[in-house]
């Protein structure tokens, strides 16, 4: 005789903080109109306040028994809807081919003031490339988080898992000229989201935050206990320690939150198949894109800026991440969400400084191309030494970035030969 059993993943609210999963496993039997629930099952069902189910059919011999399936393939077959934000961007597209590999399925919000929109004009050419490179459809929608009725006709729409949050203005230098337009973006865009989140009771977000929080650093490396939001001397910096502030307040006072707050030092490279990469929207504004297009003969020279630091070449020491290390971590945050308690932060580097003009060597390794440069005076808000302290992304994601400077030279210098104009076409 066949037993139909019936697989029932329960999470259940205890009374103390903590979530826990318990797995039961119930012989039923099957009727024209479905599965009629065992006596047992109602009972648990019954007994506990039922947060989240899932239920499977298993069709077995009585004889053989049934094989208990752990919690985490249980968990694996939930809603593996994933908003990002931001997801055409240089950091959200790597993360959306990492969401995709890893089994997930991302919905994608974007405005492309960021972006290059493919000529199309459907999507943005860097998704585009994505669906190439992993064979899989992107869905995206193009809209301003800035209009919340959009984004809670989406929230209606999907079942998210959880959220990634990359959307935001990101230029350091027109932040300075255009302070309250930063504000309004990039706060007012969380904000929304968060209003958005917790009516659709969803408590699980990745945000992508920056190294700027912490302002001129007190020690080295820079942990995540250091002091933030003092002696920030720019207003993008500034949305990125507000948005932290308030993500804290949020989880503070609302219980079950699951926030982690990923602090960047300095993302270079691209994907191995220089179909995506970092495609800025003008002049760059960061060391290694600028240091490519000088390669290519896209701008003349190069500016270091200082070389009196008190380094070992006197130029500014930084941490450079292969980017994807990065997507990756975010891949390892978003599997951790449910262990953290409220919000957390954590930084994501590879825990090593490298000056600029070691990292201009590097690509002209990497390259074959002579870049020029010359010194040029300090800047205001420059830092001489950055660099992470990495520990506890490491040991509570259990990842950690491997990649290295040469590597990261090597890829990016793939993207920018394939694609001298990035994502835009030779004749643009």
């Amino acid at each position: 005789m066949e037993v139909r059993w019936i697989r029932s993943c329960l999470v259940l609210k205890q009374k103390t903080p903590e979530i826990k999963e318990v797995m039961s496993f119930c012989p039923v039997t099957s009727t024209p109109n479905g599965v009629q629930q065992s006596e047992h099952l109602k009972k648990l069902w019954k007994k506990h306040e039922v947060l989240k189910t899932e239920v499977k059919l298993l069709s077995l011999p009585a004889k053989n028994g049934c094989k208990l399936i752990t919690p985490e393939k249980a968990k694996s077959k939930m809603s593996s809807y994933v908003l990002v934000t931001g997801g055409a961007g240089y950091i959200g597209s790597h993360t959306v081919v990492e969401l995709i590999q890893d089994g997930f399925t991302p919905i994608v919000i974007d405005n492309c003031v960021n972006a290059t929109r493919c000529q199309s004009g459907k999507m943005p050419e860097s998704l585009n490339r994505v669906q190439q490179i992993t064979g899989k459809a992107v869905t995206y929608y193009d809209f301003d988080l800035l209009d919340k009725d959009k984004l809670d006709e989406l929230f209606k729409k999907y079942k998210f898992c959880a959220v990634m949050h990359f959307a935001g203005l990101k230029s350091v230098t027109e932040s300075i000229s255009k302070p309250m337009e930063y504000y309004e973006v990039n706060l007012g865009a969380i904000i929304n989201l968060i209003e958005c989140m917790k009516e659709q009771n969803l408590k699980k977000l990745v945000f992508s935050s920056s190294a700027t929080v912490y302002g001129p650093p007190e020690k080295l490396p820079v942990d995540e206990q250091h002091i933030v939001g003092k002696g920030l001397t720019n207003p993008y910096g500034k949305t990125k320690f507000f948005a932290e502030e308030m993500l804290r307040d949020v989880a503070k006072a609302d219980e079950g939150w699951n926030i982690a707050l990923l602090r960047y030092f300095n993302p270079v490279g691209s994907h191995i198949s220089g179909l995506i990469g970092e495609d800025p929207q003008g002049p760059p504004n960061n060391l290694m894109p600028y240091v490519s297009q000088v390669a290519i003969g896209k701008l003349p020279v190069l500016s270091v800026f200082g070389d009196d630091y008190d380094t070992p070449d006197g130029t500014g020491v930084r941490d450079f991440i292969h980017i994807v290390d990065l997507a990756q971590g975010h891949i390892a945050a978003l599997k951790k969400l449910q262990e953290i308690n409220g919000c957390m932060a954590f930084n994501l580097g590879t825990g090593k400084g490298y000056s600029v003009l070691e990292a201009v060597k590097a690509f002209e390794k990497a390259s074959g191309r002579k870049v020029p440069y010359k010194i040029a005076p300090r800047r205001p808000g420059d830092l001489g030494n950055v660099y992470a302290n990495t520990q506890l992304a490491e040991k509570f994601f259990q990842w950690k970035a491997t990649k290295s400077l040469e590597e990261m030279c090597v890829d990016m210098w793939r993207w920018q030969s394939m694609n001298p104009n990035g994502y835009r076409p030779a004749d643009a």
